[in-house]
């Protein structure tokens, strides 16, 4: 496919979902082409998993660093590889304003809520105690505020009776690897100009 879109992936984890990103590239034809994989944690099992499938890694830890002069470095490495959308999966630390102004509309992020619902942290422990019937996740747009952009796709998971958190996210984790690609290759498609399936949920 011609004009594949240029797309980085950042992580600070296991990168589960960099992973999902990756095969469902390689299995056939799509909109997308992840040309690296960064991270803020020179020690994630994510850049593992990137360098296994043979993508380009960068890595350099956030620590001692102010955020805006970390954000450019960041910048500078997607610029220098051309990259044209930036996906984040796990990525662990907020971007900086001029970072985002700077990549406006071309953010996205899987959170592991039915936004705009549980934004931030715990989300799983904390829609088990308010008594939810459906977890779920979230494909959106990353804007300055918090889990907050708009919402281009999401994935249901009902909630059991003996669920833990740790059932729950375990549920909602597999799901996220199904809807992030659909997801990330639809919005590239409408970049692109190019005929798209609509994510399922």
């Amino acid at each position: 496919m011609a004009d594949r879109i240029r797309v980085a992936v950042l992580l600070s984890g296991r990168g589960t979902n960099m992973v999902a990103l990756a095969e469902y590239k390689r299995r056939e034809e799509r909109a997308y082409d992840i040309v690296m994989v960064g991270s803020n944690v020179p020690e994630a099992r994510g850049l593992v998993a990137a360098r296994l499938l043979s993508l380009p890694v960068w890595r350099e830890s956030h620590k001692g660093k102010d955020r805006a002069a970390f954000d450019a470095m960041i910048d500078t490495e997607l610029r220098r590889h051309g990259v044209e959308v930036v996906a984040l999966a796990g990525y662990m630390r907020l971007l900086s304003t001029g970072f985002i102004a700077k990549w406006e509309g071309r953010i996205l992020n899987i959170h592991p809520s039915l936004l705009p619902e549980y934004k931030g942290l715990d989300t799983h422990r904390r829609a088990l105690l308010g008594g939810e019937e459906f977890g779920g996740c979230s494909v959106h747009i990353v804007t300055e505020a918090l889990d907050d952009g708009p919402i281009l796709a999401q994935a249901k998971v009902r909630i059991r009776a003996r669920d833990t958190a740790e059932s729950l996210a375990e549920r909602v984790l597999s799901e996220e690897h199904r809807l992030y690609p659909e997801a990330l290759d639809a919005f590239c498609a409408r970049l692109r100009g190019l005929p798209q399936e609509t994510p399922s949920l």
